[in-house]
């Protein structure tokens, strides 16, 4: 039986790649003429998010420090650069880098999440340390019960990820079944997050400002201006995720593989087709 398996890969390959041959090699494919304005703005948008959350942190909250009262300031700093920022850039990856490498855009996407990890690690461990210092409750709020569950849904996610795309032995058949769950709770998980920073905001606002975020108050409105812009950034990116036009082509590695699947499971020869 494996040696049938064998000869009929074999036979897909060679077809395959005499197509792919007979064909010519593949010219770079170009970015769809809206894509990279829509890319653009989602960059903009995400910096200014990063930018005035820093200066909302900046201007009425006393800044940020590590070894002080300022400390609980880390968490959504961190947590907007890592779960939002980051993690949207790491879902567009395969929408900006559409020529390169497989495998080469399959690291970038993990690293970014990498990144956003650890930046998210700190802000967690900030906001724990911050309340045991000052002797407040743990995750009792909605934010609190809904932060957990993205962080631990979003290391889930990575760590099935790195099993079935990067470390070596999962099978082609077995990526290609996981492959749309991955993508849509990679989806989920960042709307999830965006969602999450909403409610944190609103929290914030209340325990601060109290009756007086109904009149208007200047840090209200920054910080309402902030969710506004966090919506928009996100349904930048989900959009951007959703034009099935814009996903990134097939390269002609990956056409072959996709062949000798097809060869594979339905018994034919891509050469009759």
């Amino acid at each position: 039986m494996w040696r049938t398996l064998t000869c009929t890969l074999t036979a897909g390959g060679s077809a395959a790649s005499s197509r792919l041959s007979m064909e010519g090699p593949a010219s770079p494919a170009r970015a769809p003429g809206a894509l990279p304005y829509y890319v653009a703005f989602s960059q903009l948008l995400g910096l200014i998010v990063v930018a005035m959350t820093g200066a909302w942190l900046g201007m009425y909250r006393g800044g940020i420090a590590w070894e002080s009262a300022l400390q609980f300031n880390v968490h959504p700093l961190c947590m907007i650069i890592g779960l939002v920022f980051l993690q949207g850039d790491a879902l567009l990856v395969y929408r900006v880098f559409r020529n390169e490498a497989k495998r080469t855009t399959k690291v970038l996407h993990g690293l970014l999440h990498v990144f956003a990890f650890v930046i998210a690690l700190v802000g967690l461990v900030a906001v724990f340390e911050h309340h045991r210092k000052k002797g407040y409750a743990d995750l009792y709020s909605l934010h609190s019960w809904c932060g957990i569950l993205v962080f631990a849904l979003f290391f889930a996610q990575w760590l099935v990820g790195f099993s079935f795309f990067l470390f070596p032995g999962a099978s082609f058949s077995l990526r290609s079944r996981y492959r749309p769950q991955h993508v849509f709770f990679g989806a989920a998980i960042f709307l999830l997050s965006v969602a999450t920073a909403l409610l944190g905001l609103k929290e914030a606002l209340l325990f601060e400002l109290g009756t007086k975020y109904s009149m208007f108050e200047p840090e209200g409105v920054l910080a309402n201006v902030l969710g506004l812009l966090l919506a928009t950034f996100a349904t930048v990116i989900l959009y951007i995720l959703t034009r099935a036009d814009w996903k990134r082509p097939l390269q002609a590695e990956e056409q072959a593989l996709s062949m000798d699947f097809k060869t594979l499971t339905e018994g034919d020869s891509p050469s009759s087709q």
